[in-house]
Parts: structure tokens; C-alpha cells; sequence
């Protein structure tokens, strides 16, 4: 079983290291970056720095080049439904984390093997606003670690302890 999962989750799509060299021991790092073919050098270069800081890294929706160059595990995001993975041979503390908007993207999650599930919206108002109370019902419809994301910031953090979540997710929040 995975023990010591980070509990926050600083999502990328650039390397640097004064940023990265704030963060603390139990904040992970997603790579993601949809509008550009992923650079392999860049991924390693930020894989060997994070192994430096004892910072665990996920790429997104890359999992066979998250193997390949032996991350601590994969994002995968809503939109990917695929089940292959499930038939790669991995090591054996490479995790799955993956992000769902609603109750039929949780069960895929489930069905994927995820860890945790990122759910968002959670304060950013967007079409996959949740709000504080929907966010709560669909976190009781999983027994999956949920970690909450969209819209997280110093201001609002304190609404969390009011939410069953094991985490959170974000960009800005880190910024």
C-alpha cells in the first residue's frame, strides 16, 4: 500500500527551480502541458531535480513515458477514459492520480486504479463548478483519497477543514 502520499500538488507546464526549491516535503509536482508534444530532456531534467529535493513528480497524460523514464507516477486527467494502463507492468510504487468533474468521471477514475482523485471545481466558477456542498456529496460517493482543486487560494484555504478531502491542487495557490 502507498504510504505518505503528498498531500499538495503543484501542477507545471514549465521547469523552475526557485519555485520549485520552496515547495515542501509533502507537495508533489505535475508536469502538463497539452498544446505542445512533450520534450523528454525537460522531463528528465525536472525528474532528477525533484529526486534531489525528495519531491515526488507526475507527468499527465503520458503514462508509458512516465514509466519509461521511471516517475513516481501518472496524472491522468478527466477527459482520458482510457484503461490500457492497466496492463502495463509497473513498478511497484508508481502511482495513478487523476482529476474528475463529475459522479460517471469518478467511477472511471475508480475503474483506472487511481490513488486519489482530484475533484474541481471547487471555488473557481467555472462550467465545472462544484461549490462547497456538491463538492461534499460526490466526495462521499468514492472510498478514494479526494483532493480538492480549482480555485484554491491563501484566502479561501480555510474552508477546507469543512470538506472530507485529503489534499489540495493548484496552480495558484503555490504562485
Amino acid at each position: 500500500m502507498h504510504k505518505n502520499l503528498p498531500k499538495k500538488y503543484y501542477f507545471i507546464d514549465k521547469f523552475n527551480k526557485r519555485k520549485i526549491d520552496k515547495l515542501n516535503f509533502d507537495t508533489a509536482i505535475i508536469y502538463r502541458k497539452y498544446s505542445k508534444k512533450i520534450e523528454k530532456k525537460l522531463i528528465v531534467k525536472i525528474r532528477n531535480y525533484c529526486k534531489k529535493k525528495k519531491i515526488k513528480f507526475f507527468l499527465s497524460n503520458n503514462i508509458k513515458l512516465a514509466i519509461k523514464l521511471d516517475l513516481d507516477g501518472a496524472y491522468i486527467p478527466s477527459f482520458n477514459k482510457n484503461i490500457r494502463h492497466l496492463n502495463y507492468k509497473l513498478k511497484k510504487n508508481f502511482l495513478f492520480i487523476g482529476s474528475a468533474h463529475s459522479i460517471s468521471e469518478m467511477r472511471m477514475k475508480e475503474l483506472q486504479n487511481v490513488k486519489q482523485i482530484f475533484l474541481s471545481s471547487l471555488f473557481k466558477k467555472n462550467k465545472n463548478y462544484l461549490g462547497i456542498n456538491k463538492f461534499k456529496i460526490f466526495s462521499g460517493w468514492t472510498n478514494k483519497e479526494i483532493i480538492a482543486l480549482g480555485g484554491i487560494s491563501k484566502r479561501n484555504i480555510k474552508y477546507l477543514n469543512i470538506i472530507n478531502c485529503a489534499g489540495i491542487a493548484g496552480i495558484s495557490y503555490f504562485e
